[in-house]
């Protein structure tokens, strides 16, 4: 590998997990599995009907639960990655499925939140879940029903870790998105944010998105991930 390489931040999008049969479920036409987005994915549709987001989550995390549904070899090739890569790396996902950890990724932020997760709206505390849930759940620390939500950041929301993911995208030396469209704020700014820094910026998907990457690698995320970066580890 270039000496030159000692921090790469990687960011990756949807495509990467439709390939093991995880639902975009984001349409062109403003649709999230048939739902308007501002039902299902913002504050304002929960406060207006808490069940139907419930029920959303709850078949996704059936869906994401199921045995049809594993890592597959783009989220396996970043794990081997990160674990032979002998300089600094971070793994920033948008998705909120669990396929990265399972796949054996560790230092990973999960911006946009966790399927598996829920959180106290009085507490702010993050819990576990696998199982379905409503509006008669009761929360695990203020004991009440009502106060759980998903862990997941709706439209309107700040994502997580943004301090930690621009320090890490200001020191690094190559940046890679992965699978993602680019439309998307802030994640949409972060190769622009490690250019100016002067890192080499790389973009791996499905088909141009019309961003002004250093390099482009166009197919299928389980076929241009695992070349990508062994070629890097051999480089």
């Amino acid at each position: 590998m270039s000496s030159s390489v000692k921090s790469i931040v990687v960011l990756t999008g949807a495509g990467i997990s439709a390939e093991s049969g995880i639902e975009t479920f984001r349409a062109e036409d403003g649709l999230w599995a048939n739902h308007p987005v501002d039902d299902v994915a913002t504050p304002e549709g929960f406060s207006r009907n808490p069940q139907l987001v419930y029920e959303f989550y709850n078949q996704r995390r059936r869906q994401l639960l199921s045995d049809e549904i594993k890592p597959n070899a783009a989220h396996t090739a970043l794990a081997k990655f990160e674990h032979d890569f002998p300089g600094f790396f971070l793994l920033v996902t948008q998705n909120i499925d669990n396929l990265h950890e399972r796949a054996g990724s560790q230092n990973l932020l999960h911006m946009h939140g966790e399927l598996l997760k829920m959180r106290c709206l009085n507490s702010k505390m993050v819990f576990d879940i696998q199982e379905d849930i409503d509006f008669d759940s009761h929360c695990r620390c203020c004991r009440s029903p009502g106060n759980l939500r998903p862990h997941i950041v709706w439209f309107g929301e700040m994502p997580f870790h943004m301090n930690q993911i621009n320090i890490a995208l200001e020191a690094c030396d190559l940046f890679v998105a992965i699978g993602t469209s680019g439309n998307v704020y802030p994640a949409s700014g972060f190769y622009q944010t490690a250019k100016i820094r002067k890192a080499h910026t790389a973009e791996l998907n499905l088909e141009e998105t019309g961003s002004t990457f250093d390099k482009h690698v166009y197919g299928q995320a389980t076929e241009t991930v695992p070349s990508y970066f062994e070629a890097l580890l051999s480089a």
